[in-house]
């Protein structure tokens, strides 16, 4: 089944419309080369091009994305997070740089059978698996990345919320 497919039975399948803006997200999310991203990296690039989509519909449709298990969160700490696609994609684990940001994926035989004995001995169906290892990179621990700087796709969110987005009722 087809991508747009399975969101479209995702989307039926918790009552939800099939909207402009949720397929426009959708588009987004799965494009050739997207890795993390945040939601507010979602509503910037929907405001660069011109595509009306709101913020909060950004953070719902991600929301429930990630319930429906398309979509993965990377917590990074109290309210930030990055997400990435589930669809099309491989097992993997993260090493989450707390300073830069900086997200490494690896993936590994010897942890994935690991975490299959584990289950097995205790007679544990994983429905989901997620393996994130919170630290230092190797850049940063060598002084050679500056601990504040332009943020990308790579750093941590930052809320960019405004007065003007608080008095519309933005979320952050």
């Amino acid at each position: 089944m087809d991508r747009q497919s399975l969101f479209t039975q995702f989307l039926e399948s918790r009552k939800l419309r099939n909207t402009a803006e949720r397929r426009a997200i959708l588009r987004e999310i799965v494009a050739p080369g997207r890795r993390h991203f945040s939601a507010e990296d979602l509503v910037a690039r929907f405001r660069r091009r011109g595509v009306a989509v709101s913020r909060a519909t950004v953070y719902r449709t991600l929301e429930h994305l990630v319930q429906g298990s398309l979509v993965r969160r990377l917590s990074l700490g109290h309210k930030h997070a990055l997400f990435e696609s589930n669809l099309d994609r491989r097992d993997h684990e993260h090493l989450l740089c707390l300073r830069c940001g900086e997200v490494s994926e690896f993936a590994s035989p010897a942890l994935e059978r690991l975490l299959e004995r584990v289950c097995r001995r205790k007679r544990f169906t994983p429905q989901r698996r997620s393996v994130q290892l919170l630290g230092i990179c190797g850049a940063c621990a060598r002084g050679k990345r500056p601990a504040e700087g332009g943020r990308t796709a790579r750093q941590f969110p930052r809320s960019k919320t405004t007065e003007r987005d608080r008095s519309r009722g933005g979320n952050p």
